[in-house]
This record gives structure tokens, C-alpha cells and sequence, in this order.
């Protein structure tokens, strides 16, 4: 790997502050159906338009291709606040070479494939795991495009430090949009408790009982969509990466993450 290329694990920076109010969001999605004309009337039946499905952006984070590509995803591209960051990393792996990005691409698919089944429309920020990018920002473009009802990007952790296990789930703090403040703080708490409740550990090094605001990530700053990050474990501790690299840990993951994005959706 080129001496230049930024191998990163994907939580480091940002201080914790504390956990958020978990009450959901209110939700507008009680489903209208066709109207219904009483015989009496002469007009015909106009039905009115079924309810809007909602759009929910997914983020794998970090690329297959970015390794080899160093001067693309080292420049510099707007990060929010005033500062640049890389355009992208390589992300993290476990000890035994399982990548980071491969777990991500997985998962998010693994995902997205439950909300289809729930109605939700689906889009990612990247369609496959053999491209490079795209850079952050890019990304969080992306979510603002689509209008999507939330945006989840999903990373794995790769912490040396002793003992180092569990989640955490980021949102932008301090807030710079509305979107950023309840919505996001809503979504980063309904994914969090979902994790719990799947069985997964709240991280013992980072954040505060599974929350972690960052005010350091790109993807997150640039959102004017309700948005959060989730960094499901440690890869670099030997139980998690044992689940993250198995089909069936993934798909415990998924269904984790997608019980999250249903409470938050009101679905």
C-alpha cells in the first residue's frame, strides 16, 4: 500500500457528550386509501393517491477500489464547519484480513433488502464494492438529493486499545440544521436501543452508553437530512470480528439496523 494512503479506522476524534432524548419522532404515515362514493352520487370514484413511500439512504462506508487509488481519496473535499478532510479511506479490517468495506457493502445490502420489503425505497451512496469513493461529501450529497426520511451509514470500528468492543451510533454535534438536531438525535437513539435489543454491546471506549456526537464527520455535517453513523463493533476484537466476518453475524447486524430505520420511519 503507498506510503501516502490513509488506512483509518473510522472513529477517531470528537468527544463524547451526552446521550440523547430517545422519543421518537412523530410520523405521518397512516396509509390513505381509495375514497369511497356513495351510491347516491352520479361522479365517479376518484381514489386519492396512496401515501408517499418513504426514501431512506444507506452509506457503506469506504470502498473496495480505494486502496489503490491513494492521490483520489487522500484530496481534500469539504468536511462542514469550515474544514477540509480527505476525500475517503480504506476503512478498517480484522486481524485475519476480513475488510471493512466488504462488511459494510454486506450489511447495507442485507438492509436494504428488509426495508424494500417494508415499502421503503432504497438507495445507496455507492452501487458496488469494487469502486473507489465517492469522497464524503459526495455522499452526504447524495442523501440531500434523494430527500430521503434518513440517511444511515454503515461502518465498523478498528480499535488496538485493550478490551475495546461494542457499537456506537453518531450524529452532528453541535447541530447546523434542524435536521441535525431532534430528527437526527431521534434516529441515532432508535438505532442504538434496536443494537441492544439484537444483543449487541454499547461501546466500552467511546461515547456514553452507545452515543457518540461527533462534529468531525463529513458525512454528517454536510446532511440536511435526519442522519446518523453506525459503527456496529470492533474489528480488531477478536468475538466481534469473529460475528462481523460470518453470514449469519451480519445478517444479526442488519436486522438490528433495520429494526432502528422501521421505529424511526414509524413502519
Amino acid at each position: 500500500m503507498a506510503g501516502s494512503l490513509l488506512l483509518a479506522a473510522c472513529s477517531s476524534g470528537g468527544a463524547a457528550a451526552p446521550a440523547p432524548s430517545l422519543t421518537a419522532p412523530s410520523s405521518s404515515s397512516d396509509f390513505v386509501g381509495p375514497s369511497s362514493v356513495s351510491s347516491a352520487v352520479a361522479s365517479p370514484t376518484v381514489p386519492l393517491p396512496a401515501k408517499v413511500r418513504k426514501v431512506v439512504m444507506l452509506d457503506p462506508g469506504h470502498n473496495g477500489g480505494n486502496a489503490s487509488h491513494p492521490a483520489e481519496i487522500n484530496k481534500q473535499v469539504p468536511a462542514g464547519r469550515g474544514e477540509t478532510k480527505p476525500c475517503n479511506t480504506t476503512g478498517t479490517s480484522t486481524r485475519a484480513g476480513y475488510t471493512e468495506h466488504a462488511f459494510n457493502w454486506d450489511v447495507a445490502q442485507r438492509v436494504g433488502a428488509a426495508l424494500a420489503a417494508r415499502g421503503v425505497v432504497v438507495q445507496y451512496t455507492r452501487d458496488s464494492d469494487a469502486g473507489v469513493g465517492p469522497c464524503v461529501d459526495k455522499r452526504a450529497a447524495r442523501g440531500n438529493e434523494s430527500d430521503a426520511a434518513a440517511v444511515v451509514s454503515i461502518h465498523a470500528d478498528g480499535s488496538d486499545s485493550a478490551g475495546a468492543r461494542g457499537f456506537h451510533v453518531s450524529y452532528s454535534n453541535p447541530s447546523l440544521n434542524a435536521a441535525q438536531g431532534g430528527p437526527s438525535i431521534d434516529l441515532a437513539g432508535d438505532l442504538r436501543d434496536a443494537l441492544r435489543s439484537g444483543g449487541f454491546p454499547p461501546s466500552t471506549y467511546l461515547g456514553a452508553n452507545g452515543i457518540y456526537p461527533r462534529a468531525d464527520l463529513a458525512g454528517l455535517n454536510l446532511s440536511n437530512r435526519p442522519a446518523a453513523l453506525v459503527e456496529c463493533g470492533n474489528m480488531r476484537n477478536p468475538a466481534e470480528a469473529a460475528a462481523m466476518s460470518s453470514a449469519p453475524g451480519r445478517q444479526q447486524y442488519a436486522d438490528a439496523i433495520t429494526a432502528g430505520i422501521l421505529r424511526y420511519l414509524g413502519l
